[in-house]
């Protein structure tokens, strides 16, 4: 099958950094870019996802408890050093 040229243009940083990723993985970048173009091909989609990143559940959760003590100043417990609160904390790890 015949081959044909692409030219793609990207940040210099970036094309060196992916460079190197390829050749970690023993790939040329040419045969990265044919792996993404017969992926997308074959599945009919952008093969990974293309979006942004959206915090888990535990993260929203302890965001929204973040701005409760900064509405709240009395809610929560309250420490006056590190090791304390560390102490308190890691007593039922063991």
């Amino acid at each position: 099958m015949p081959s044909a040229n692409i030219n793609i243009r990207m940040d210099t940083d970036l094309k060196n950094q992916f460079d190197a990723f390829c050749k970690e993985v023993g790939l040329t970048m040419t045969a990265a870019f044919n792996v993404f173009a017969k992926k997308t091909v074959a599945e009919q989609r952008i093969p990974f996802s293309i979006g942004r990143d959206v915090p888990n559940t535990e993260t929203l959760e302890a965001l929204a408890e973040v701005k409760k003590m900064k509405a709240a100043p009395n809610y929560g417990k309250r420490y006056k050093d590190v090791d304390a609160m560390m102490k308190e904390l890691l007593s039922d790890v063991q």
